[in-house]
């Protein structure tokens, strides 16, 4: 009878994993190999029957050499010609039974544990690896609930058939655009982001108070799930809110709560552009959000300039039919205008015109210096416009809530599409802010807050008017959390400012947000909404440091 001779050492532990920590593991793995063929004449060479034969299948499917003691807790495997080295460690913090499931499982989907293959037995296993039973056999029952074993009657345990997949390591890494907004800049650098609020004065105390009273007093549906459009007690609080502060004319039906503003633009040009055309006016420059919304929705960006007074609606494209106009007629970002009653009704008449909707961005429109807020533009056409608003800007971006005021015929359409996205937001939140708004806290921190704001907006002014005088004009600076300063002799470039952050403090070019980086070269977007009166005086410094002292801008309209 022929004898085998050839047989294939594998493992189904990771490459990386190491002989146990005794005696055997200071044998080097020549001894280990050596032992192991000793093993495999001892067992089946010497035995009278072929080592591919049934009687040795039957007989000899799970061997280990009394004499090679590796550890408790391992054994080798030897199975139709292949050794599999199975081990436990009781030291890990991953369960015995997942160690073992998990060894079986993935010698099964690489193809080394073929269709058919016999199992040992549960006893015999733990008997080898010095473990109880039950853990061996709540892994084999882990593994016949996910169907890779099979059991025969009076015959044991096998491999299912179908169980094997093999997937390709070759694949190319993928390309990952690099998204930069400006969060990550290191905490030792004082950074100019524009639209962080001031989070230090977030009222923590008062807001898990509603949170405790929402979850105690609150009867018990609000565990389960919610409504797509969000609690009624919210928007009715809401809609209480801008009809009173914003002039927003609006029934709490029309309410859709969103997770902040990003998820309202989207989901609003997401309701819009499933409708005829695809082309979308938007202000430039403008927000991060609406470029990547817009092109991620398959719609057709045509910008439109800004200038002192916000959108030029003089110049709202005649050729085209657009699905809507995105605008922030209260406090332009990035530019920070007002649009003036005078281009409101015009751009409303193009909107009627083109029976597009307007989408009115009211972006930090609570938080004006000079008088009393805006009135927003949805109060003039309310079945024109849809009105999206954030507690982002007054509260916190962490609690992620936002809302879409709908016009009624998009109202059915809001809510499927809300419930696609995500079903619908965290409700305690909801709860919270609703009880906030409704006994005055919120009314009272705005008003808080726009007094802090308004002493940080004059340190900035200060500090530019102290270092550059007259060569700096300040732009938008009579409400919200930023604003732009305009060297008119100056032109300024990513690697200038990448050297004012190596100096410690992280400003931001207007031209990032504008559809052609080539425009407004000579103007910075400064803010200071979660910066301390010290961290502003430091990092004007700095900027001026190295804007004059060092000379590293040129100007006139040159590149550096």
């Amino acid at each position: 009878m022929e004898r085998k001779t050839g047989i294939e050492l594998t493992s189904i532990l990771p490459a990386t994993t190491e002989l146990p920590a005794n005696a055997m593991a200071r044998t080097n793995f020549k001894t280990v190999i050596k032992r192991f063929f000793l093993l495999v004449r001892y067992e089946f060479i010497s035995s009278s029957c072929d080592i591919g034969s049934k009687e040795a299948s039957r007989k000899n499917w799970f061997m280990v050499d009394p004499h090679l003691h590796l550890s408790h807790g391992a054994t080798f495997i030897i199975w139709r010609n292949v050794m599999l080295w199975v081990s436990v460690d009781k030291k890990s913090d991953v369960p015995m039974i997942r160690q073992i499931y998990h060894q079986f499982r993935q010698a099964v989907l690489n193809g080394k544990l073929g269709a058919g293959s016999k199992l040992p037995s549960s006893r015999e296993l733990a008997k080898q690896l010095h473990i109880s039973r039950n853990v061996v056999l709540e892994a084999y029952d882990l593994l016949h609930a996910e169907g890779f074993l099979q059991t025969r009657k009076g015959a044991g345990t096998f491999i299912a058939t179908g169980a094997q997949y093999h997937t390709k390591t070759d694949l190319p890494a993928p390309r990952v655009r690099a998204v930069n907004m400006g969060y990550g800049a290191p905490k030792h650098i004082i950074n100019f982001r524009a639209g962080t609020p001031e989070l230090s004065l977030f009222p923590r105390r008062k807001w898990l108070s509603n949170i405790r009273t929402a979850l105690d007093t609150s009867p018990v549906d609000i565990l389960a799930y919610g409504h797509p459009e969000g609690r009624m007690e919210l928007r009715e609080a809401i809609c209480e809110y801008v009809v009173t502060q914003r002039e927003v004319d609006c029934h709490p039906d029309q309410v859709i709560i969103t997770a902040g503003t990003t998820q309202a633009i989207g989901l609003t040009c997401s309701l819009l552009l499933r409708q005829d055309g695809k082309q979308v006016v938007v202000e430039d420059p403008l927000t991060y959000d609406i470029k990547e919304i817009v092109a991620n929705q398959g719609g057709e960006i045509h910008p439109v300039g800004v200038d002192n007074l916000g959108m030029k609606t003089a110049e709202l494209p005649e050729q085209i039919t657009p699905v809507c106009i995105y605008v922030t007629p209260s406090h332009q970002f990035p530019m920070g205008a007002t649009l003036p009653i005078q281009r409101r009704i015009e751009l409303l008449c193009y909107a009627e015109q083109k029976n597009s909707y307007v989408i009115e961005d009211d972006y930090d429109s609570e938080f004006r210096f000079d008088g009393p807020p805006i009135s927003s533009l949805h109060g003039l056409a309310p079945s024109r416009v849809v009105y999206i608003g954030t507690f982002s800007k007054t509260l916190c971006p962490a609690i992620r809530i936002g809302y879409i005021v709908l016009p009624a015929e998009l109202i059915s359409g809001g809510r499927s599409r809300k419930w696609q996205m995500d079903l619908h937001n965290e409700v305690t939140s909801q709860l919270a802010l609703a009880a906030f708004i409704k006994n005055g806290d919120y009314l009272k921190h705005v008003v808080k807050m726009r007094k802090h704001y308004l002493q940080r907006r004059k340190a900035v002014e200060q500090a530019l008017q102290y270092h550059f005088g007259d060569q700096v004009e300040i732009l938008g600076s009579n409400s919200g959390l930023h604003l732009v300063a305009r060297f008119p002799d100056r032109r300024f470039t990513q690697e200038l400012l990448d050297r004012v952050e190596q100096a410690g403090a992280k400003f931001y070019g207007v031209w990032s947000h504008c559809m052609n980086p080539d425009e407004h070269r000579d103007k910075l977007l400064i803010g200071y909404g979660n910066l301390t009166l010290e961290q502003i005086e430091k990092g004007m410094d700095i900027l001026a440091v190295n804007l004059v002292e060092k000379d590293l801008i040129i100007p006139g309209n040159h590149h550096l």
